[in-house]
């Protein structure tokens, strides 16, 4: 087992070594949440999210509607298409 430590500042605050970091597979802007166990001991690990927290993460496109998101997926296959014959050479 090995063990690093780390210090807490004023404001709570605890740096996560990276040899911790890099074991969890965390970095900038990930979060962290911290598990109580019954034991007393606190376990770190990576948060998961699920849609419904992801919900609003993303901000809409202005000028459009979810009733406007097949026209939308519809457009982007245009523009590939697009973006593709205008990039692969005639013969």
């Amino acid at each position: 087992m090995r063990q690093f430590v780390s210090s807490v500042t004023s404001k709570g605050q605890v740096t996560i070594p990276a040899a911790v970091r890099k074991h969890l597979g965390v970095g900038t802007p990930d979060k962290i949440t911290f598990v109580l166990e019954d034991n007393g001991s606190v376990a770190l690990q990576p948060t998961k999210f699920t849609i419904r927290q992801l919900r609003g993460i993303v901000p809409a496109l202005s000028g459009r509607t979810t009733s406007d998101f097949e026209d939308q997926i519809e457009e982007a296959m245009e523009e590939e298409a697009a973006r593709i014959t205008a990039a692969t050479p005639e013969r």
